[in-house]
């Protein structure tokens, strides 16, 4: 049971990054601002540089929804999937924060969070309670 109540969040935050792929694709903006990245007041979210971190959100969905179906399904090697899906989503998110609604700091947040508890001794105990 407690596998599937540390598998939604993946899953879901996996599907939110569809949010950031889809800025940067459309001219659909929802809840991103129309502001140039961090490191230069040329580039936005519908530039080449932001269409290019567009397919890096959606690499990080495909990492964060495998990552949750990994665990759903007791696959040994969803923390090795989840680790290197946390850091694309952070480098996906940090350039644009001044763009990314809220909701994106909080996945940040989750990010941060999740490469700690995997990286750290505590993992053989989150480890054990989702098997």
């Amino acid at each position: 049971m407690m596998r599937f109540v540390f598998a939604a969040p993946l899953i879901g935050h996996g599907l939110a990054h569809l949010s950031g792929a889809i800025a940067s694709w459309s001219s659909n903006l929802e809840g991103f601002s129309d502001r140039p990245w961090i490191l230069s007041s040329g580039i936005t979210l519908q530039s080449a540089i932001g269409r290019a971190f567009g397919l890096l959100w959606l690499v990080a969905l495909v990492g964060f929804v495998g990552t949750g179906l990994g665990l759903v399904f007791r696959q040994e090697w969803w923390p090795v999937l989840a680790i290197p899906a946390a850091a694309i989503s952070l480098v996906a998110i940090i350039p644009w924060w001044k763009t990314v609604p809220p909701g994106a700091w909080v996945g940040a947040a989750f990010d941060l969070l999740l490469i700690i508890i995997l990286l750290l001794p505590l993992k053989d105990r989150i480890l054990d309670i989702v098997r």
